[in-house]
């Protein structure tokens, strides 16, 4: 299912993150240093004859009969692939890639392109919510049998947190802690989604939307608040991005105008960390507090990162989201 043509090295220095030494001490492997060399590599599943791509990363290649690592695995939104999603380089601007955190912090961390997104293939489809559980069931068993683990912690953004959650009500064995960041249950009160809304004909015309360089630009604006990213960001977005052509599936888009609720957080077992930017226009409080409230499992939390807007992982503000992230992930499981 691999492909080591594809693998390459980086170089992870730890004054890169935009972290402390303090903060990266608590999971960071014993062999990790300020010039740790962090593994990469591509593998392939196959969905019904779709193949599917998958990136990982983490510090050193794996060696026989090593201690598996806990597995990170990230679940991208509607309009942009995995790579820029969660292994983003932006020059002379400190740390983008959420994967390089971390992998810094001693996490094996995975992350797939969808079903027509990226370097996957396509089945045609509009990749709505349900397509994408499909993608994550053909992938997560490569994931396992790769890395030894019977569980993965996921994290997924914006509709890769749908997708994530989704998934987790249907395969709840597979998982181990969930965290949904720019989540959105049922809309209601949402700008974003109010906008969505209204072109719901239009998302129903066809599987796939126009996703050209001033719509990523727009990510970052439609908030009202754009002086929280750097602009090198899109930039950097889009030079990755636009290789793969100027169209992305509509169909999560459909699902967050016409389909929601899509999730059913009774029905999800693991512990869950809900974040939301302070500013962000894909929710309300009101909105993920309710689905917050249903949870049953008491192993849960509801941040709100300040002078955040939706694209957290982006943000000038991407520290608070990794601290966030890094001590949900490894808090010690209550005493049953």
């Amino acid at each position: 299912m691999s492909r080591s043509n594809q693998s390459r090295r980086t170089v992870l220095k730890s004054a890169g993150l935009g972290v402390s030494a303090g903060l990266l001490s608590g999971l960071a492997p014993a062999t990790a240093s300020e010039t740790a060399e962090i593994w990469a590599h591509e593998y392939w599943a196959n969905k019904d004859g779709v193949k599917l791509n998958l990136w990982r990363k983490r510090i050193g290649a794996p060696s026989p009969g090593e201690q598996p690592r806990p597995v990170l695995f990230l679940v991208h939104g509607s309009s942009n692939s995995s790579r820029s999603s969660y292994d983003l380089s932006v020059p002379g601007k400190g740390e983008y890639s959420l994967m390089n955190v971390f992998a810094g912090y001693g996490y094996d961390v995975w992350t797939m392109d969808h079903d027509g997104y990226g370097y996957s293939g396509s089945s045609g489809n509009s990749s709505d919510i349900a397509s994408g559980v499909e993608d994550l069931k053909a992938a997560i068993p490569v994931v396992m049998k790769e890395t030894g683990r019977q569980k993965a912690h996921f994290y997924g953004t914006s509709s890769g947190g749908i997708r994530a959650a989704a998934y987790a009500q249907a395969q709840p064995e597979a998982v181990d802690r969930l965290v949904l960041c720019a989540f959105t249950y049922k809309g209601n009160g949402a700008a974003e989604i109010e906008r969505r809304r209204k072109r719901i004909a239009a998302l129903r015309a066809s599987p796939r939307r126009r996703r050209n360089a001033d719509m990523i630009r727009s990510i970052f604006t439609r908030d009202g608040h754009p002086s929280l990213y750097d602009p090198a960001v899109p930039e950097a977005i889009i030079a990755a991005e636009m290789k793969f052509g100027d169209t992305v599936p509509s169909g999560t888009y459909l699902d967050m105008a016409a389909n929601l609720p899509i999730v059913d957080p009774t029905k999800i077992k693991s512990p869950v960390l809900m974040l939301r930017g302070e500013f962000d226009g894909n929710s309300t409080n009101d909105d993920l507090l309710d689905f917050y409230r249903q949870l049953p499992n008491g192993d849960r939390q509801f941040v709100i990162l300040p002078q955040t807007a939706h694209s957290a992982g982006y943000s000038t503000n991407r520290h608070l989201l990794w601290y966030a992230m890094k001590n949900f992930l490894a808090a010690p499981g209550p005493i049953a």
